[in-house]
């Protein structure tokens, strides 16, 4: 309440917009600068069974929890050219993650980055934010088509960094655009204040919009809310190099340590996914594979320290169709596989979804049911309900 004063008495005009659009719209005594305030909640409730020895339904377990908490503030600094983001989460799982490379603190901060439009359709990121990498992960937690991402994004993701990104985008034609966009980051994930350990990651993204853009940023939306009057199709392509990397997920996942210190190998992740939507009709679709110059990690005199890069591949599928009264049923299909010396076993996952949207991502209610076969291991069974609602 205190920030929020020390910012009303600064401003010259203050509203609270519609639902769903933020709780303020601050705008500076000159017009210099603007800042939308808004938060957003997301209520989660799971049960999950395991697969028994006479096939049946054995160990249930639930829970609930607030699965994220956060609070946004947007908007431009000096000139609208220079824009700007900060994301706070404020849940258990937003914060988790504290050691000694984060200060042995939470890590409250998601986003913190500048956007400058310095020359016509060229813009320059700088600060700690996603990486433009697979769909799904880019896609906010807010806008997803189900209640959480896929085990591929679980698996493979790379996340966000602090470094710096350049964007442009271009028409090779009047509808078939092109967007284009690379990012020099730290390598280790976000809100490490002791580093940086290895070398440095690099990520280059290519995006080709052959019938143009979708309606409100719907290639980065899952549903197809808008319900596009034509059909609409992203395809992207996507390189992620992280070098001298000293986690088992390139910039995610555990340090590999050896008896010198830190194990370092070349990490490779690439990404094939795109988005489609036509009247109501939406498909999902992302191929990740990941590599590495020497994936078993080594102390200095040969022996196996025990850690592994997740080295492997997968594939998420994921389709939905919009019904009246913006009901929407959707299903997704993964399947992981990852390499041998990983010691994990193939998983499959098959996913019936369910939601309501009430004001389309902003409130909405979503359910849905997941079956996975893990082969030479326990199948489970998982269900999930969850409330969203976002100022």
């Amino acid at each position: 309440m205190i920030l929020l004063g020390t910012l009303t008495s600064y401003s010259q005009e203050t509203n609270a917009p519609k639902f769903g659009k933020g709780l303020f719209n601050l705008v500076g005594q000159d017009s210099t600068w603007t800042m939308k305030i808004a938060t957003r909640m997301q209520f989660l409730s799971i049960a999950t069974w395991d697969e028994g020895a006479d096939g049946g339904l054995a160990n249930p377990e639930q829970n609930f929890l607030v699965r994220r908490a956060r609070l946004k503030f947007d908007g431009f600094a000096y000139t609208p050219k220079l824009t700007y983001k900060l994301e706070l989460g404020l849940s258990n799982r937003d914060i988790s993650g504290a050691s000694a490379f984060t200060s042995n603190a939470p890590r409250y901060i998601l986003d913190a980055v500048v956007m400058w439009n310095f020359y016509e359709n060229f813009e320059l990121w700088v600060g700690q934010t996603k990486l433009p990498g697979n769909i799904e992960r880019v896609i906010s937690s807010g806008n997803l088509q189900q209640v959480d991402r896929s085990l591929l994004n679980s698996r493979f993701n790379i996340d966000r960094d602090a470094g710096i990104q350049l964007r442009h985008h271009f028409n090779l034609s009047d509808n078939f655009l092109v967007r284009e966009k690379f990012a020099i980051s730290q390598g280790e994930g976000r809100n490490i204040t002791t580093g940086n350990l290895g070398g440095h990651q690099y990520t280059a993204r290519l995006e080709f919009l052959p019938f143009g853009e979708f309606e409100g940023s719907g290639d980065y939306s899952g549903s197809d809310l808008k319900r596009e009057a034509k059909p609409k199709l992203m395809l992207a392509v996507n390189y992620d190099t992280n070098q001298n990397a000293v986690k088992t997920r390139s910039n995610q996942g555990s340090y590999m340590t050896n008896d010198i210190g830190f194990y370092e190998t070349n990490i490779n992740t690439f990404f094939f996914d795109g988005m489609f939507k036509y009247n109501g009709f939406s498909f999902m679709w992302e191929y990740a594979n990941r590599d590495a110059d020497n994936p078993i990690a080594r102390n200095s005199d040969g022996t196996e320290t025990g850690d592994v890069v997740w080295v492997g591949d997968g594939l998420n599928l994921q389709s939905g169709y919009m019904l009246a009264k913006d009901w929407e049923i959707s299903g997704r299909y993964t399947n992981i596989n990852l390499d041998d010396i990983t010691g994990r076993d193939a998983e499959t996952q098959y996913t019936l979804g369910l939601s309501k949207y009430i004001v389309g991502h902003k409130l909405k209610v979503q359910t849905d049911l997941s079956y996975l076969s893990v082969d030479g291991g326990s199948d489970e069974l998982m269900y999930r309900l969850q409330f969203d609602v976002h100022f």
